[in-house]
């Protein structure tokens, strides 16, 4: 008879907080189930990268990543409001035909890039178009949907407000007592 030591780990999964740089996969559908996005559909399939809390995510995807733990995944429904927005009747523009060259072929519902005075590059898309004016329309082409993602937390790296699960469940209990 031999004798084996068997070691068991003791994993301690991160909890994404404000502060904390994530990965995570998610899949983007609308009500009726459409895709528009997916960090595995991407080139190379990677999933993306940001920091809770820091505005480089719409704030129902942010918001939902909070309190995730690596590992986790969850599908949350975002409301347009916490995603991009209500449709705004003023975010329309008409331009001059002349501004674009001669051989484009205009068609309703094609993006096109537009230079502010500032220089800066703002997307919007054709709504209408004739001889002499082009019709624009500055809205997000998700504003007024609301959104769900299927969300996948991948990892978490420790920011200035990094929580592990242990942690989180010991404050509770200080706290509480």
């Amino acid at each position: 008879m031999t004798n084996s030591d068997t070691t068991t780990a003791t994993t301690t999964n991160t909890v994404a907080t404000d502060g904390n740089t994530v990965t995570a996969h998610y899949r983007g559908t609308l009500k009726d189930g459409t895709e528009f996005d997916s960090s595995r559909s991407r080139p190379g399939g990677e999933p993306i990268e940001f920091t809770v809390g820091s505005g480089q995510m719409i704030t129902g995807f942010n918001d939902a990543v909070l309190g995730m733990t690596t590992g986790e995944t969850k599908t949350v429904n975002i409301l347009s409001a916490d995603a991009y927005g209500d449709i705004n009747p003023e975010a329309q523009t008409t331009i001059s035909r002349s501004s674009f060259p001669a051989d484009i072929n205009l068609v309703e519902g094609m993006p096109v890039p537009l230079r502010t005075p500032e220089g800066r590059t703002l997307y919007g898309r054709v709504t209408d178009h004739t001889d002499d004016t082009v019709s624009v329309d500055l809205n997000h082409p998700l504003a007024g949907h609301d959104l769900q993602f299927e969300i996948e937390l991948v990892s978490v790296t420790e920011g200035s407000d990094t929580t592990t699960d242990t942690e989180a469940e010991t404050e509770a209990e200080t706290t509480t007592e």
